[in-house]
């Protein structure tokens, strides 16, 4: 093992730095855009994204970085060392195939679209999104095509989200869902219990913000590198030292923005826990999309909607809302994992349906990718999955094909990611609760910190030091798989339902 590292590797990192310094200020860019910025700011905020993106896709494809990547080929590097430049490498080899000036072209794209796609859920109005979905489609078509014209564009597309575990994991996963779950969400339509709905009438937003930073408080958020805010769609991004959330207020169910706040936190926990001395290098960066997601959906299910989060917090809910006094533990664990097949609403979706929703996205942008759907029929399509696998037809195209913001980013392949997530999260939280002695009476007491240590030590320190598989072997001691999310489910809710 080498004493100190090639001179040709310092010199790839300090170069990687600057990369990562442009997008993580574009990325500030784009927080600003979603939170704060003034509703005429877009033509600007436009042209400084494009120009920021170009400027990202200059640094990375600059001939150096391949002459540095090629002296490295044979080098005797560290085992972190080897992962820091695998990274860099397949990142490289991606964005040297796209032109720059497709690069900019996207990236205004998805500036100038965000606005329209606000206004058009707000106004119902998907012939008002269609031109601008229509223009990302062609882009991201275009950019998959240059990276690799003889595979399937939107395989090509789901590993800008997802590079290791590969698209044919991903159907494979969504696969087994849609197969396994069905039943057991019918099973519960048709059982005779009737989980209790504690919550009528309308919660004050302002009460229910204070109330979101309660439990991020209990959580352990660390306000010094954090920030919460309110957005249209529910987001969290940053670096180990500044990682934000968002959430959005539903005026007659906290619970919504409850779970939604639950979901960013782990984000940023995520994002917080990543070593602070290799920030800039690959293994300071989070291993992409899947892991991401298995941490929001841990924090989110596994803690958030289990009765010892609820035993903990219970108190600090009925502080905020007098009139829940007589609420007890088993009943808010009841409501939290109640579920309703005809919620339309992803981001408000239960455990189980939720799944449903992924699946009828990654078809439908399947589809759209590959050129067997047209946009201007996204709705009728949407409507029609819905109907089948849910059983319930949205009433509005803002509750139906406009709900989410991802296509407005151009984040074709980000959705499966989320389901693929929800499976790691089982798997990690099962490894978690053999590794954490009296893990439910941690929780139970306002103990977050034994899971939270563990979730880094296990995941967060390695940044993308290992590839997805690796790293959940490293983790949990076996390959990824939907063994335990399945197992998981089928026993919470059979004791719910009675099954």
């Amino acid at each position: 093992m080498p004493d100190d590292p090639p001179a040709a590797y310092d010199e790839l990192l300090d170069r990687y730095e600057r990369i990562v310094n442009v997008g993580n200020a574009r990325g500030l860019l784009s927080w600003d855009q979603q939170v704060m910025m003034p509703e005429g700011g877009t033509p600007a905020r436009s042209k400084q994204l494009s120009t920021l993106s170009s400027l990202s896709h200059d640094l990375l494809t600059d001939d150096r970085v391949g002459e540095l990547l090629d002296d490295l080929e044979d080098a005797d590097l560290t085992v972190e060392q080897a992962g820091a430049v695998r990274e860099i490498r397949r990142e490289y080899r991606r964005e040297t195939r796209v032109p720059r000036d497709l690069v900019e072209r996207i990236s205004e794209a998805a500036s100038e679209a965000l606005p329209v796609w606000e206004s058009a859920r707000a106004e119902d109005d998907w012939d008002a999104f269609a031109p601008a979905l229509e223009d990302l489609i062609e882009l991201k078509r275009e950019y998959a095509a240059h990276i690799d014209p003889d595979r399937d564009p939107y395989a090509v597309l789901f590993e800008d989200y997802e590079p290791y575990l590969g698209l044919e994991t991903a159907e494979r996963i969504l696969g087994q869902l849609a197969a396994e779950l069905p039943p057991l969400i019918d099973d519960i339509r048709e059982s005779d219990v009737d989980l209790p709905r504690p919550f009528a009438g309308e919660f004050d937003p302002a009460t229910q913000e204070d109330l979101a930073r309660d439990v991020l408080d209990a959580l352990g958020y660390d306000w010094e590198r954090g920030r919460l805010d309110t957005s249209t769609h529910p987001f969290s991004m940053g670096t180990q030292f500044d990682a934000r959330v968002t959430t959005r207020f539903s005026p007659d169910d906290p619970l919504d923005s409850l779970y939604s706040t639950i979901h960013e936190f782990g984000h940023a926990r995520y994002t917080l826990g990543l070593p602070q001395d290799q920030y800039g290098t690959p293994l300071g960066q989070p291993r992409d999309m899947t892991v991401h997601e298995s941490q929001s959906r841990l924090w989110e299910n596994h803690v958030g909607r289990s009765r010892a989060f609820w035993a903990h917090f219970l108190p600090a809910l009925v502080d905020r809302f007098p009139d829940l006094a007589g609420v007890d533990v088993d009943d808010l664990y009841a409501a939290a994992n109640r579920v309703d097949p005809d919620n339309v609403i992803r981001v408000e979706a239960d455990e189980l349906t939720y799944h449903m929703h992924i699946v009828l996205r990654f078809e439908i942008e399947r589809d759209l990718i590959a050129g067997n759907l047209a946009v201007e029929d996204v709705p009728q399509v949407w409507n029609d999955k819905m109907a089948e696998y849910l059983g319930v037809r949205p009433e509005t195209d803002s509750e139906g094909a406009l709900q989410d913001i991802h296509w407005s980013h151009g984040n074709f392949g980000y959705f499966p990611t989320y389901s693929m997530g929800s499976v790691l999260s089982a798997q990690l939280y099962a490894a978690a609760d053999e590794a954490i002695d009296d893990l439910d009476e941690h929780l139970a007491a306002g103990e977050f910190e034994p899971l939270g240590d563990w979730l880094t030590t296990q995941v967060h320190r390695h940044g993308s030091r290992m590839t997805t598989d690796d790293l959940v072997k490293s983790a949990t001691g076996e390959s990824y798989a939907a063994d335990h999310f399945l197992a998981y489910v089928t026993e919470k809710y059979g004791e719910l339902y009675d099954l």
